[in-house]
């Protein structure tokens, strides 16, 4: 696979899903421009309550991050678009068919069977959608750099 310079992870709402995906492929991709959008986005939100405790037993910070929605314009400077579920790739393919071929799911390598909104969920739904989502981002961080850190 060839070098892949920027990513956009997006879900829904932009505060649960997306927000660990971005942040785990920035950790191992640190020269990449990695982003994430909602396609329902909770503009302006900070990342769920309940995801951040459960990134935080992981290691992992989402401090700091601020939901976006997604637009065409803003899918169009990213190289790769990753969706949580298949749904959401018939969306952008909606209101953007001309960003339709950088669109990819975001568990491709590891099932490509979508990864399923915790939000307003138990904790142990959080935790096992974070697990998902740390496997799926090892499957693109090993085609993009094979020797690269797993998340």
């Amino acid at each position: 696979m060839a070098a892949i310079r920027s990513i956009l992870v997006v879900c829904v709402g932009n505060i649960c899903r997306s927000p660990v995906g971005e942040r785990l492929l920035a950790r191992a991709l640190p020269d990449a421009d990695i982003g994430s959008a909602g396609i329902g986005a909770v503009v302006g939100a900070a990342a769920d309550e309940v995801m951040t405790q459960v990134a935080n037993e992981n290691g992992l910070s989402l401090e700091g991050h601020i939901a976006r929605q997604f637009t065409p314009e803003m899918g169009a400077r990213y190289e790769l678009i990753l969706v949580m579920e298949a749904g959401h790739r018939a969306e952008i393919a909606r209101h953007a068919p001309h960003l339709s071929g950088r669109v990819m799911l975001f568990d491709q390598w590891t099932g490509a069977c979508g990864i399923p909104d915790p939000y307003r969920k138990p904790i142990e739904t959080h935790r096992a959608a974070y697990q998902t989502i740390a496997a799926a981002a090892d499957g693109w961080i090993s085609r993009i750099v094979p020797n690269a850190t797993k998340a």
